[in-house]
């Protein structure tokens, strides 16, 4: 039998070629660790020596691990000046979990942890090449899978957070909206929202998505069904990400414990901070940053402001963003507007980003190999700039990941 898919070669199969692509991939960031390791000072956050292993189970990772073997607390931890202390209801109970049962052949949490994360990853690159496949083409999906595996943030996709897990899930989502294949995300939500924060900002996502299609019913007709589904879904969605506020409420018998749970963290920069208030967050990160910079605080107000407006338009009119697709327009603006709602910009805001992936489709719109290859090595450089500062280093506040 000669021709037909039968006789393909196969590296020319999208799983394989993106396999391939996210395995070289995580041997540069592997390679990046262990450099991080070779040279980290005597002061390192992690110590000299630190392992693959040492760096799987930093930071965030501990909290995961504490959760996979102790649970939640029942009683909220508090501090010498009376508040509630950093705690394990900041997060999710999915990624621990899930690592834990996979773990169990190896007996260690962390082999589980990272093994669930590399997998994860690959779901990520695969589902985003075939967004990218069908809206740019073979040529640039690939390339968008290249900045995504090898991007700034690509240590994520082997380290014990459940960034990746939560993408995972969240692009299958998202591709599930697009394909119109709505029935898969009465799955997707909760496991989305017990995995890490996030999910009400896509039930803002399904709110925008519900109100293009309205606008648009002349060209493609919005069922009965369709409307069912988009509301039954933004309910959903909505419930889910309430939930967990119940949950901490339930067992510690604190109905504020979760909100005062992540505003101990906002309480490490900024002190008390009081209750929490919609958008108040990055008014005050604009404010905080820009005085430790030497700057009056109206600065980083006006900053803020000018940022919002660039990004907005940049949604709206950008080309090569407006051939990603609504959905992802939709959905980026979605969980911006909820990053502004409830976020303290911090040293972490770049890896709360990380849902923001699709757009890296865009960057590989441009044919020009020139532009490829100078977008690959400033990912490879912000890669290893970001290694070098949270984790050959992590001594300091503005180097926590």
């Amino acid at each position: 039998m000669t021709g037909g898919a039968e006789t393909s070669a196969p590296w020319s199969r999208p799983a394989v070629r993106v396999a391939l692509v996210y395995l070289a991939a995580r041997m540069v960031t592997t390679a990046f660790f262990l450099i991080a390791a070779a040279v980290a000072p005597a002061d390192a956050r992690h110590g000299q020596g630190s392992t693959l292993g040492t760096y799987v189970l930093a930071w965030d990772a501990q909290w995961y691990w504490l959760i996979a073997f102790q649970g939640y607390p029942s009683e909220l931890p508090v501090t010498e000046a009376g508040h509630i202390a950093e705690n394990a209801w900041a997060f999710m109970p999915l990624y621990p979990y899930l690592s834990a049962l996979v773990s169990a052949p190896f007996g260690h949490w962390g082999v589980g942890a990272f093994l669930v994360t590399l997998a994860a990853g690959y779901g990520c690159a695969l589902v985003l090449h075939g967004m990218f496949r069908e809206r740019l083409g073979e040529d640039a999906a690939l390339w968008g899978v290249v900045f995504f595996s090898a991007g700034p943030l690509a240590a994520l996709l082997q380290v014990g957070y459940a960034e990746a897990l939560f993408l995972f899930f969240l692009l299958t989502a998202i591709r599930c909206v697009q394909q119109r294949r709505y029935g898969w995300l009465y799955v997707l939500i909760p496991l989305m929202g017990y995995t890490r924060p996030g999910v009400l900002a896509f039930g803002l996502f399904l709110a925008l998505y519900g109100l293009w299609r309205l606008t648009r019913r002349e060209v493609e007709p919005v069922t009965r069904s369709d409307v069912v589904h988009i509301l039954a879904l933004g309910a959903l969605a909505t419930v889910v990400g309430f939930s967990w506020q119940v949950i901490a409420a339930a067992v510690t018998g604190s109905p504020s414990a979760y909100l005062d749970t992540e505003l101990a963290w906002r309480r490490l920069w900024v002190g008390d901070v009081g209750g929490f208030v919609p958008f108040e967050g990055w008014v005050q990160g604009a404010t905080f940053w820009f005085t430790r910079w030497g700057m009056s605080a109206w600065v980083g107000v006006a900053v803020l402001v000018v940022l919002v407006v660039a990004v907005a338009a940049l949604l709206l009119f950008e080309p090569h963003v407006r051939r990603l697709g609504v959905e992802v327009r939709l959905w980026s603006a979605s969980y911006l507007l909820y990053l502004l709602a409830v976020f303290f910009p911090q040293s972490s805001t770049f890896r709360l980003l990380f849902p923001l992936a699709p757009l890296a489709g865009a960057l590989a719109v441009p044919r020009s190999r020139v532009w490829r290859f100078g977008v690959l090595a400033a990912c490879l450089i912000g890669q290893g700039v970001w290694i070098y500062n949270t984790y050959t280093l992590g001594n300091t506040f503005w180097r926590i990941p």
